[in-house]
């Protein structure tokens, strides 16, 4: 698995950025512990900062596991703001739900166990911020299905655009530069298709920023 950043650039990204509460670093500490893959802080810390930026009053989360990112982004939401996390794995929404209850975010949090893809069915928009971090073979059908809902200078945001256990990014990176990987498994070719589908729709901007495990952010400028 290729390293998004040194281990300086992302100490230096982390020690610049807002300090993590000490509900985050407790997560933190779990993900370490329990070899559970996450966001991280960098990541986390952007996550926040789009959903300040979006003046974001509605969130949805295509696979929360135990409410990490959820957690970053509640804190950027009014009051009266709601945050949909979706979990295929009981224990983990629980866990999740632990977390955001002790943030004192827990009355802006929805918790929908189950499918993601079939929870956004049950669900109107507008959604101000997207997060996609579930089966990377399923990333395009869950931009398909939230696309409607996202608004004007709306996000979606991708999570591992880059990197993760089982994407090949040297095939990655041959399919960016024009190439065809035939060969690519499904994880790979999954961001590979998800890209291609979010560059290539006149509604969205995306960029693609090396934090994490590296994160596409798509903004709907019409």
């Amino acid at each position: 698995m290729v390293d998004v950043l040194t281990d300086d650039i992302a100490r230096f990204v982390r020690a610049v950025g807002p300090d993590p509460d000490e509900t985050l670093r407790e997560m933190d500490a779990y993900a370490e512990r329990e070899d559970f893959p996450h966001v991280g802080p960098e990541a986390g810390a952007t996550l926040r900062f789009l959903a300040r930026a979006t003046d974001a009053e509605r969130i949805f989360e295509f696979g929360s596991g135990y409410g990490y990112s959820a957690y970053w982004m509640a804190d950027a939401l009014p009051a009266d703001g709601e945050i949909v996390l979706t979990e295929v794995d009981a224990d983990e929404l629980e866990l999740a739900r632990d977390y955001m209850a002790a943030g004192g975010y827990d009355d802006r949090a929805r918790y929908e166990l189950g499918d993601a893809l079939e929870t956004i069915e049950d669900y109107d928009g507008p959604f101000d911020v997207v997060l996609i971090d579930h089966q990377k073979p399923r990333y395009v059908d869950a931009f398909e299905a939230v696309r409607s809902t996202v608004p004007v200078g709306g996000v979606v945001v991708a999570d591992n655009a880059i990197t993760a256990g089982p994407i090949e990014f040297d095939k990655l990176l041959q399919w960016a530069e024009g190439g065809d990987p035939e060969d690519a498994n499904e994880h790979t070719r999954g961001i590979a298709d998800y890209l291609e589908r979010v560059t290539s729709d006149p509604d969205f901007e995306t960029i693609v920023l090396p934090l994490g495990e590296g994160i596409a952010v798509s903004y709907r400028i019409e």
